[in-house]
């Protein structure tokens, strides 16, 4: 059990470690800019992600409609910032979508895709109006579009780490399932942690 929580703390880590500056868009192009700005902050990769082995966990349509769901609200949040339009609490709200999909994850909570994706999809107007509030000068379309795809990778690596732990532990499908679990808790903790700093 020791190794199976190592395992998903090295995991977590893994997808953690990429952050990096925002590129500048007059150095490096509009789209490097958009692709770079989800890797910045763990909250965006550890939201991302969570949204990712949740849809794993729940299977069916959410593998794809939840992480979709929150693409496309992400995309309408990026909209809505470009236009003029406030959100409250933007930055405490991208803090709380943390904590909160990090205990969804960790209580592998299912219900039906639908409601899923309204729940991912609120979390996601306030990230994607934190994009569209630091575009600084790059031009919007290909900002835009690096940030969806730097998104919709983290969604994916999410969705690939559910499937390695189940491949791994085929055997003992209750470990894959506790291991994945525990990484929505260290996920949780670690967005109540950015909350209290």
């Amino acid at each position: 059990m020791l190794r199976a929580i190592a395992l998903g703390a090295a995991i977590l880590l893994a997808g953690t470690s990429t952050s990096f500056a925002h590129l500048n868009p007059a150095q490096h192009g509009s789209f490097a800019a958009g692709l770079s700005h989800p890797l910045f902050g763990a909250d965006h990769i550890l939201a991302m992600l969570a949204v990712g082995i949740w849809a794993f966990q729940i299977g069916g349509r959410a593998l794809v409609g939840v992480p979709a769901a929150f693409v496309g609200f992400m995309a309408l949040g990026f909209v809505l910032a470009l236009s003029g339009v406030a959100l409250p609490f933007v930055e405490p709200a991208i803090l709380a979508s943390v904590v909160a999909l990090g205990l969804l994850v960790a209580s592998a909570i299912r219900m039906p895709a639908g409601a899923c994706a309204a729940v991912v999809g609120l979390f996601a107007l306030f990230h994607g109006h934190a994009h569209g509030g630091e575009i600084g000068a790059a031009t919007a379309l290909t900002y835009g579009t690096g940030f969806v795809a730097a998104t919709a990778l983290l969604h994916v690596a999410g969705l690939g780490a559910g499937l390695g732990l189940r491949k791994l532990f085929a055997e003992r499908a209750t470990l894959a399932l506790a291991v994945t679990r525990g990484l929505g808790g260290l996920t949780a903790a670690a967005g109540l942690g950015m909350l209290m700093a």
